[in-house]
């Protein structure tokens, strides 16, 4: 009689790259391609980390999660890249896509079941990033998210398209999302080309190799990957706390209440949530590290990327050892849940910085507020999270336990400057009528209330304009990568290239914040002594710049013999600047913490007294 196979197969199959075996068994479909081993993970985790290209193959055939996050808390694509094989980033890249694609599809008719009970409604959903760091704000973008609801029909518009070779996209596009008897038509709407593509959801779930090939990454997008730090910036919300906000001093303090887009909203704090941001440099060659390094800006470091401490593989590596086996693990020491690794692990050794720095996060919570977060705008974030960062961020902060209402308002933290301040208005054309929108005349007294429903919306919104190009699934343009490191070389470039016209700013104006931040340092010479401030049309970054690489006065105080010293270079005043803006922000808080203790102490000597 024969004995108990062994456990593990898939993963035992993988460790041996017996990717023939492997597909067998995989047909067979006697196995749980998602399985765990005692590591925690998956057979395609495992795969990739050993870099057995064949089996991976196999696996993404087969459908094997690329979402999937390891213990550890790194996607299969970041592990992918660590290993340095185009190809290997190549394919994991390819079914990444393809997977959220297929996703999103899938989600689509729970989401319109989910609207179709609904009642319909227009809202107005605009993220402004702001940041404490002087002029950052300025430079960053913000947009305006535009729904539609009616029926099972979804619109949502926006001009913030994203990035590419370092420079903020816009335009004018649509998503529409509408119901059908055989699942649900998709359409994105490109006004500025007057082009609609299209996608019928069962169509596409039932052709997947020309999904497939539609989603294969280019040469130069591997070769980017290969040749950048992998970053990861993460909210870690596990010990999260809400509390009241106070407004009001000494014997007169109460609950703090705001308007927002005319709802009264209470204001909470959300204590203790922590932006974790880690980066990965072990595929890097020798010239790349050094670039990344010594290439590193100010605003670079700011943003997470600065190294705090490294954590390798600390084994010494053994003769019988491979590149991604550098400690000689045998698959008996692996496979066995009893015997402990301690440092020793699979795949290229790990060098690692990270940072960890604890935020506060604000809501405004209105409990008059008639939309339903959860029936009416988690769907449409759910949706929005599959391919935006920002969204999935905020789904993550949203789906927590929350206090009662609706949160109107809400700030919470992206990167180590950067904050992301999303406000839900013009709910049904209320605050700035739109034709496409209107309440209906009063006829009971639920419509002469003075909540917004019921409210109608035009059917031709879902409609493709007059005039336009309709094509099928074939996309003219590659998805869109929502990473966030992509997105911090390019806030970081923002800040020092050209900015838009609306960005526009006098290097007067730069001066007065600037000194606030600097006083110091004497960087920014007057504007008496050199004229006018810079002309209208200069952006903030080439302003500050300018400013900043102005040379200090010859023989003024400090220069000996008049002659005027070296300045410090661009980098270097930024980093300086930067530093001292961190500081004062860091007094603030100390002072509002000890303002904070002063009036505890005075409250209970009056309570005391009396």
């Amino acid at each position: 009689m024969a004995g108990p196979g062994p456990t593990f197969p898939l993963h035992r199959l993988v460790w041996a790259n017996r990717h023939r075996e492997l597909e067998a068994a995989l047909n067979s479909r006697q196995h749980d391609i998602e399985q765990e081993d005692p590591r925690g993970r998956t057979p395609l985790e495992l795969a990739v980390s050993l870099g057995n290209l064949e089996s991976v193959r196999v696996l993404l055939r087969h459908n094997a999660n690329v979402g999937k996050e390891s213990c550890q808390g790194w996607a299969v694509l970041q592990e992918a890249v660590s290993t340095g094989d185009p190809e290997m980033v190549q394919l994991v890249l390819q079914y990444r896509d393809y997977q959220r694609a297929t996703q999103r599809l899938a989600g689509i008719p729970e989401l319109l079941n989910k609207l179709r009970q609904a009642p319909d409604f227009y809202v107005e959903m605009k993220w402004e990033f702001t940041s404490w760091v002087p002029l950052v704000s300025k430079m960053c973008p913000s947009d305006v998210y535009r729904v539609w609801k009616r029926g099972e029909n979804l619109r949502v518009d926006t001009s913030l398209l994203g990035f590419e070779h370092m420079t903020w996209q816009r335009g004018r596009r649509s998503f529409i999302f509408k119901g059908q008897e055989a699942g649900a038509l998709v359409m994105e709407v490109d006004h500025d080309r007057q082009l609609v593509h299209t996608e019928t959801l069962g169509l596409t779930l039932h052709e997947p190799e020309a999904l497939l090939a539609t989603m294969r990454p280019s040469e130069e997008h591997v070769a980017s990957r290969l040749t950048s730090p992998i970053v990861s910036t993460h909210l870690d919300t596990r010990n999260v706390a809400f509390e009241r906000n106070k407004c009001g001093i000494w014997g007169w303090r109460s609950e703090k209440m705001e308007t927002v887009s005319g709802y009264e909203a209470k204001v909470y704090s959300a204590t203790n949530v922590e932006l974790v941001t880690r980066t990965r440099t072990e595929h890097l060659s020798d010239q790349d590290k050094s670039r990344s390094k010594g290439g590193k800006t100010p605003f670079q470091s700011f943003l997470g990327m600065a190294q705090q401490h490294s954590s390798h593989n600390g084994a010494p590596v053994q003769q019988a050892a491979s590149p991604t086996n550098p400690t000689a693990i045998s698959p008996d020491e692996y496979f066995d849940p009893n015997f402990s690794l301690e440092s020793r692990n699979i795949g290229r050794p790990i060098e690692m910085s990270s940072k960890v720095q604890r935020f506060k996060a604000t809501l405004w919570l209105s409990e008059e507020h008639p939309l339903s977060l959860g029936d009416q705008v988690m769907p449409i974030i759910d949706l929005m999270a599959i391919s935006n960062a920002h969204f999935a961020k905020l789904r993550d902060f949203i789906t927590l336990r929350l206090p009662p209402g609706f949160p109107v308002k809400i700030e919470i933290p992206l990167f180590h400057v950067l904050n992301a301040r999303i406000t839900f208005s013009n709910l049904c054309g209320c605050d700035e009528p739109l034709s496409s929108v209107w309440v209906p005349a009063p006829s009971s007294a639920i419509a002469a209330s003075a909540s917004p429903f019921p409210c109608e919306v035009d059917p031709a919104v879902f409609e493709v304009p007059d005039g336009y190009s309709v094509l099928g699934t074939e996309r003219s343009e590659p998805l869109r990568d929502e990473d966030d490191d992509l997105l911090q070389f390019a806030i970081q470039q923002s800040l020092l290239e050209a900015g838009t016209e609306a960005e526009q700013v006098t290097a007067y104006e730069e001066q007065l914040q600037l000194e606030r931040h600097v006083p110091a340092l004497g960087l920014l010479p007057s504007l008496s002594a050199h004229g006018s401030a810079l002309p209208s049309h200069a952006s903030p970054g080439r302003a500050l710049q300018e400013s900043l690489q102005m040379s200090i006065e010859p023989g003024s105080p400090g220069s000996p013999h008049g002659t005027p010293p070296a300045p410090p270079s661009f980098e270097e005043q930024l980093r300086l600047a930067l530093e001292l803006s961190s500081r004062e922000e860091e007094e603030r808080e100390r002072r509002g913490r000890q303002e904070e203790e002063d009036f505890q102490r005075v409250l209970q000597l009056s309570l005391t007294e009396h």
